[in-house]
């Protein structure tokens, strides 16, 4: 009888584990986006420039496109 408490238990204790583990990373995950947000246009302007490329409206909008292609 104490072994079926047991067992349980333990697997009440391992679905409340991950409940909160993934409402943990979940916050986690929101915080650390709020203060590093994915590249935008201008990130994206400013880091062509600093290589010695001219960007155009063009090209950005390809390396933009094919960014969020990879992610996906």
């Amino acid at each position: 009888m104490s072994t079926i408490w047991i067992v349980l238990i333990a697997i009440i204790a391992l679905i409340a584990g991950v409940a909160l583990g993934f409402f943990i990373a979940r916050r986690y995950m929101m915080n650390y986006l709020k203060k590093n947000p994915p590249i935008n246009e201008q990130m994206l302007r400013t880091l062509m420039m600093q290589m010695g490329q001219k960007p155009s409206q063009k090209k950005i909008n390809q390396m933009m496109r094919a960014m969020n292609n990879q992610n996906k």
